[in-house]
């Protein structure tokens, strides 16, 4: 299989469908990389939404929508340490692996779902909570039809619980980030105990538990936090009931109006103005930048320079943080087809 099949097809699906006494190393390793490209995945989508919110006075929704953020950038840390301590070595600055918008989830995750990159719409958060959804949704108790990440993630504990010495702690980045939340520091997995907390977290700060929607791992404002997919629902309810009703893509607070970037990116014909392409490639150069040093992050340590992965994340965190500013000023450039809608960073990864 190369690398496009890798990260564009049915992978995780295969995964699952192998009986359990197949779930070796090797294949405990192939589901984790799989599972970092999911993480992966979720950033941009949501990035777009919180940054479209044209809004300083803090309003739920972008408060809601940073601390998923901050969340999904944890459960990318989580899943980097999950497959090195196997002794897997994360993949993340590969054009062939980087997911593209728009398409699908990585791996055949809820294959019907296509996820694309635009502002906040009521479109878009139904496609937030669609990522996001348990395959028991509370209070429903049917059968589920498709892969959920969370059942993904379970499969893996799974495998993990039956051959504990596959754990080895290797490789291991640590992170202070309580400051995010609980549950959200990067912490070593050198024993399963500590493994299967840290896939705990992963999975109830989306999914919620199976008594509860509430987040058992919630940010600095303390208990009530709802888990990712029932935040989402509980924004779009909020959207649905208003008085009078809103259009889909209009709310009660400002927001840019960033149209949905078509497949392949946004056109760079000759009309289009020079500032539109430099900030594209700025989102997209330092957006690849940030991958590639998250990549080297975890990659095998220098025993002379014992801080090196630390220091290598710090930058990769450095970076993301550039990303806001060109992005929003293209989110207040429009577009050239009189639709109405601007333009949006497109997140494609660029070789350096």
């Amino acid at each position: 299989m190369n690398a496009v099949q890798y990260a564009q097809g049915n992978r995780i699906v295969e995964l699952m469908r192998r009986p359990a006494e197949e779930h070796d190393a090797v294949w405990v390793r192939d589901a984790l990389q799989q599972a970092i490209l999911l993480e992966l995945a979720t950033l941009p989508p949501y990035l777009c939404g919180m940054w479209s919110i044209n809004d300083t006075s803090q309003n739920p929704v972008l408060r809601t929508l940073r601390t998923i953020v901050f969340d999904e950038m944890s459960h990318l840390g989580i899943a980097c340490n999950l497959l090195t301590t196997v002794g897997g070595d994360p993949r993340l600055a590969d054009e062939t692996l980087v997911p593209r918008y728009p398409g699908p989830l990585p791996g055949g995750v809820r294959p019907e779902l296509t996820v694309s990159l635009s502002g906040l719409t009521k479109h878009s958060v139904e496609m937030y909570a669609s990522i996001e959804e348990p395959d028991h949704p509370l209070p429903s108790a049917a059968p589920a039809s498709y892969t959920s990440i969370g059942a993904f993630y379970t499969a893996i504990l799974d495998a993990l619980c039956a051959q504990p010495e596959l754990i080895t702690g290797h490789r291991q980045v640590i992170r202070d980030m309580e400051h995010h939340g609980s549950g959200n520091t990067l912490e070593e997995l050198r024993t399963l105990d500590a493994v299967k907390s840290a896939i705990t977290v992963i999975k109830e700060q989306g999914e919620g538990t199976s008594a509860s929607p509430e987040n058992p791992f919630p940010n600095g404002s303390g208990s009530g936090e709802l888990a990712h997919y029932y935040a989402f629902r509980k924004i779009l309810c909020a959207h649905e009931l208003h008085d009078p009703p809103l259009p889909p893509d209009k709310w009660d607070f400002p927001t840019f109006p960033m149209g949905v970037v078509p497949e392949g990116g946004w056109p760079r014909g000759p009309t289009v103005p020079p500032e539109v392409i430099a900030l594209l490639d700025k989102v997209n150069g330092t957006y690849s930048e940030m991958l590639r040093l998250l990549e080297q992050s975890w990659q095998p340590a220098d025993p002379d320079h014992p801080d090196v992965a630390a220091d290598l994340l710090d930058d990769a965190v450095s970076e993301m943080r550039k990303l806001r500013s060109p992005a929003q000023k293209l989110m207040k450039l429009a577009l050239p087809d009189s639709s109405g809608k601007n333009y949006g960073p497109e997140f494609r990864y660029t070789a350096s």
